[in-house]
């Protein structure tokens, strides 16, 4: 792009731009000449996707702004009204992150100057909440706007329709479609009021059904440490764990409230390195049975337990099994389904269980849409133990299910680590780990999945690579995603899967490896072949993708 055309550009987004702070941060670099922080604003616009939009916070159409949302938002009450939804409700939630209350009335607006009625909710609330009260209200749509566990600088806007599920192709792209189709913002009407602010009842409907996910008659003794991660879910965990007669948490009190420059983490995530630190010291001197932690939205659910003299995170993975075989051993009836990251171990406790199981793509958007699903989890800390109340990944919920599953096994003087000894005896160890790289240039995944696609490895941890899938060509059971996956030879069932994150500039590699077990006192020989080849599989990936 010629400097002119972009400056010019440039000129024409400012001259609409409704935000004081992004049209001054704007007029800076047009008034600067600052071409090379311009072309990186204006170099494209940013992609509405079945994750929504998620981006950085700044001005211009490759950046998270009012603008950008205010197009979004005309572009999916388009959709709606092409769908013959007019004059249907849309519920409009959002976190505390920098601009989230903004963005979530300038939805408001847009809906309401659509013909289309509006609801916010209260107050920054979690995730969960606002896709459980698109079903309780009979809403046609809902918005979300969060970036989850992104960077501060981050911000997000997630994108859900009538069945509470977010969405899914084709209908990402023909929001995207309308959302191209606003040639100004000046045609897109926003009125000053008209939408309606919701009151507690909704919080308190969530609420009432967060009870349905345990059993009347569970032991409730637990103890647990609760980080909120400086997101919305401390005041809901709160009244939840309170209502079901838990023993009220012991908060770390530096990320309890929110914050949204996350300033004790370096990423907002449990699963990132330092996240739960603040965690494990607050454990230490509280010594509980277990340490929960939701991250930012409180849609997911990190677990850490004392594992011989301090503390470590469960993977989600393991949570994972837990849930399920707490699941079947109170009698749940119903699907089963996890996506095609995680561990093959959720289909071995259904299999035996007599239940049906089933694989989907990545993402709570495919695994909430199974037919007849009972229960879902995802490796990544998200977990779905109601679906008939929050179609979607819960962290409130899964945190009250695995509470009573220690409380459980408390009463018989037993922890979560023996319950996941159980369950390797039983099916097998299931060693699982990933290896995650972060990267400013995004181009550095695509060259890595390119390296792997035109080279695919022929074997790893010396194991003869048996197939080699490429996922953008779907499979029988799977439509296309960009992703890679290796069945490996032998007896350990172990396979790989590639794929770039779908919310954050990382590729991400999913491993496994399935050990035998004759009983538990050949795990520790188990846990330790299963680290070595892992490690393996590991080392021969890296250097197959040139990481």
């Amino acid at each position: 792009m010629q400097d002119t055309e972009l400056l010019a550009r440039a000129e024409a987004w400012l001259a609409e731009d409704p935000d004081p702070e992004t049209r001054e941060e704007l007029a800076k670099l047009i008034g600067s000449a600052d071409t090379k922080a311009l072309a990186e604003r204006f170099a494209g616009t940013l992609q509405f996707g079945t994750a929504g939009l998620r981006g950085e916070l700044g001005a211009g159409p490759m950046r998270m702004n009012r603008s950008v949302v205010i197009r979004a938002a005309a572009g999916l009450a388009a959709y709606l009204k092409g769908k013959g939804e007019a004059g249907g409700l849309v519920v409009v939630g959002y976190d505390a992150r920098h601009k989230s209350a903004d963005f979530a009335r300038d939805t408001a607006a847009v809906m309401t100057g659509a013909g289309l009625r509006a609801a916010v909710l209260p107050r920054p609330l979690p995730t969960p909440v606002l896709a459980f009260a698109i079903r309780h209200l009979g809403a046609v749509a809902g918005v979300e706007v969060t970036a989850s566990h992104n960077p501060p600088r981050d911000n997000g806007y997630k994108v859900y329709l009538g069945d509470g599920s977010q969405i899914v192709p084709p209908a990402d792209a023909e929001i995207a479609a309308e959302i191209a189709a606003i040639r100004t913002l000046h045609d897109v009407p926003r009125p000053d009021s008209g939408w309606e602010t919701l009151d507690e009842d909704v919080l308190e409907a969530y609420l009432a059904r967060t009870d349905a996910v345990l059993a009347p008659d569970s032991p409730r003794t637990a103890r647990t440490v609760y980080t909120a991660m400086h997101g919305v879910g401390k005041d809901t965990l709160l009244a939840a764990f309170a209502r079901a007669g838990f023993p009220e948490p012991v908060l770390v009190t530096e990320q309890a409230d929110p914050d949204p420059d996350f300033p004790t983490v370096a990423f907002p995530n449990p699963e990132e390195p330092g996240a739960m630190d603040l965690s494990f010291a607050a454990a230490r001197t509280a010594d509980p049975d277990l340490i929960i932690a939701n991250d930012p939205d409180a849609d997911r659910c990190a677990v850490a337990v004392k594992d011989g003299e301090d503390w470590r995170m469960l993977r989600g993975d393991e949570v994972g099994a837990l849930l399920a075989a707490h699941l079947v051993a109170r009698g749940a009836r119903g699907v089963f389904a996890e996506s095609i990251v995680s561990s093959s171990l959720l289909g071995r406790i259904a299999e035996k269980a007599g239940l049906p199981y089933e694989e989907t793509l990545t993402g709570f958007k495919w695994i909430a849409r199974v037919d007849g699903l009972r229960y879902g989890y995802e490796e990544a800390l998200g977990y779905c133990v109601d679906p008939e109340g929050v179609r979607d990944k819960d962290g409130i919920t899964a945190a009250l299910l695995v509470t009573e599953l220690a409380s459980t096994l408390k009463e018989q003087g037993r922890t979560l680590l023996d319950a996941l000894d159980d369950l390797a005896v039983a099916h097998g160890l299931h060693a699982t780990d990933q290896l995650s790289v972060r990267v400013d240039d995004l181009a550095i995944i695509t060259k890595a999945m390119a390296a792997l696609r035109e080279a695919p490895p022929a074997e790893l941890a010396g194991l003869r690579v048996a197939r080699a899938e490429d996922l953008t060509q779907g499979t029988a059971t799977l439509p296309p995603t960009d992703g890679l996956r290796y069945t490996l030879d032998g007896e350990y069932r172990a396979r790989v899967i590639v794929r770039p994150s779908g919310t954050e500039p990382k590729l991400k590699c999913y491993l496994e490896a399935v050990i035998p077990v004759a009983a538990h006192s050949d795990l520790a020989s188990a846990r330790a072949e299963g680290t070595r080849v892992l490690d393996a599989i590991k080392r021969d990936l890296s250097a197959a993708a040139g990481i």
